[in-house]
């Protein structure tokens, strides 16, 4: 499952040996990323140093490169959070990334391929596989898989980098709301967007990915409103 996380923007080219805080800001951010890291829930420096295997100078500059992609925040007595979120930061979240993931998807598909096509389909089809399966550890991985498939394709590094840190913002809150209520009624349109993509149709791959968007931060937003407090792993 860990060599799945990986993404094709961070990892090192074919043969070279990763720098070692590199190496550590990468773990660390797919914890983050991937809800292992609860929102609310303080860590000390020197925990990670010992989850990580790392020393503490790399473990420190991950911390503060996370920091400032806002997935990580300080505290005292050298502890840091993964920051919770408000129904403020939801609806700011809500905007930017139905300002953005859509256009990366609209660009994409002006450069997609019978390849880009046929790896999106097989990130769907295993997506699909983990909803079936109640598997949220897959879900979550295939489900991000899938939009930075797209959106890396869309050649548009600006808008990747600052959709790929908006991630880290409401990825920990989705892992707590797949624990919560499971797999099978999370938002998917996907399969419009394949099937619009299969036609090369970009305004309407950007149409499903603005839906596919705004559901997932629509159910994130009901969470917190259901009992207000998204933040806490039950």
């Amino acid at each position: 499952m860990q060599l799945l996380r990986n993404q094709a923007s961070h990892a090192p080219l074919p043969g070279a040996k990763q720098p070692a805080h590199q190496h550590v800001y990468e773990k660390l951010r797919t914890r983050i990323l991937f809800g292992d890291l609860a929102p609310g829930q303080a860590v000390t420096i020197q925990g990670l140093v010992e989850e990580l295997g790392a020393g503490m100078t790399p473990v420190r500059e991950a911390i503060r490169r996370l920091t400032t992609d806002g997935a990580l925040k300080m505290m005292g007595n050298r502890r840091v959070i993964v920051p919770e979120l408000t129904g403020n930061c939801i609806e700011q979240l809500d905007f930017m990334r139905q300002s953005l993931e859509p256009e990366l998807a609209r660009l994409a598909t002006l450069r997609a391929d019978d390849l880009l096509l046929a790896a999106l389909k097989t990130e769907d089809d295993a997506l699909n596989s983990a909803i079936s399966k109640g598997d949220i550890p897959a879900y979550l991985t295939r489900n991000y898989r899938f939009h930075a498939t797209l959106y890396a394709s869309a050649k548009a590094p600006i808008l990747y980098e600052t959709v790929d840190r908006l991630w880290l913002r409401f990825g920990p809150s989705l892992r707590v709301v797949c624990g919560r209520y499971g797999t099978q009624n999370l938002p998917d349109k996907h399969a419009d967007l394949l099937e619009a993509l299969s036609r090369r149709n970009a305004e309407g791959v950007a149409a499903a990915m603005a839906e596919d968007v705004h559901q997932g931060m629509r159910q994130i937003r009901a969470a917190l409103d259901s009992d207000g407090d998204i933040n806490r792993f039950d």
